[in-house]
């Protein structure tokens, strides 16, 4: 009875650890299956994906494109001089026919002539621009200084009260003379009214009228010092 007693308690004990290692057994396959069927976590020095940027290649491209699309500009064409007036050409072709290339002509437009002489051949050419053409007054008498041509040029208008077709025309009779030794002959014996516009010219330019019977002045102080107050190196003192 002892003995049999001895084998049940040994089979229970026997199949007491045997459930015990099937359920340990069962536990840790059940941990290790849960454990490996989480997804691993995200190392942190893993790089992050990051979206592709457009190449700017696309842009350059479409730029390109769109540029050379464009129609190339075309220069402009050249300006042409237009036609003289037919009644002014033909005051000038009068000059020409009588002095050659002595007077250069330096522009035709309608109402106005503009030429220019050495400063020997103006006393000739306004006598027959009088006498010849009807040009018989100087309205007025000015001057421009240019200083990088190292010249001053000095312009008589001319007008006509004789000659009805004249009578709104201007002939612009120019000459030219050295800046720095500046003499010209003057008008006074053709023109009578350029007495006191030479004058001015004379005091405000420095331009001294081989001729004229009062080259002084009659604007500036008699105690001028300065350079002649109208060439382009005067400066304002205290400026």
């Amino acid at each position: 009875m002892s003995t049999n007693n001895n084998e049940e308690l040994n089979e229970l004990a026997a199949s007491s650890q045997s459930k015990q290692s099937t359920s340990t057994t069962d536990d840790t396959t059940t941990t290790t299956t849960t454990t490996t069927t989480k997804p691993a976590p995200q190392s942190s020095t893993q790089p992050k994906m990051v979206a592709a940027k457009p190449s700017p290649t696309s842009d350059t491209s479409t730029t390109v494109s769109s540029a050379a699309a464009k129609p190339s500009a075309t220069a402009p064409p050249a300006k042409t001089q237009p036609e003289p007036p037919p009644f002014e050409k033909g005051l000038v072709e009068q000059i020409r026919s009588k002095f050659g290339d002595l007077v250069k002509v330096v522009f035709i437009k309608p109402l106005r002539i503009k030429i220019l002489v050495e400063p020997q051949d103006i006393v000739g050419v306004a006598g027959f621009l009088r006498d010849s053409m009807g040009f018989d007054h100087a309205e007025s008498v000015g001057g421009t200084d240019y200083p990088k041509d190292n010249q001053i040029e000095v312009i008589y208008h001319l007008g006509s009260y004789t000659r009805e077709e004249l009578a709104a025309h201007i002939l612009w009779l120019t000459t030219r003379t050295d800046r720095d030794d500046a003499r010209l002959p003057t008008l006074i014996n053709v023109y009578k009214s350029v007495e006191y516009h030479e004058r001015e010219c004379y005091e405000m330019l420095g331009v001294y009228f081989e001729g004229h019977p009062r080259n002084e002045r009659f604007l500036l102080p008699e105690d001028w010092a300065d350079i002649p107050p109208l060439r382009k190196d005067f400066r304002i003192k205290g400026r």
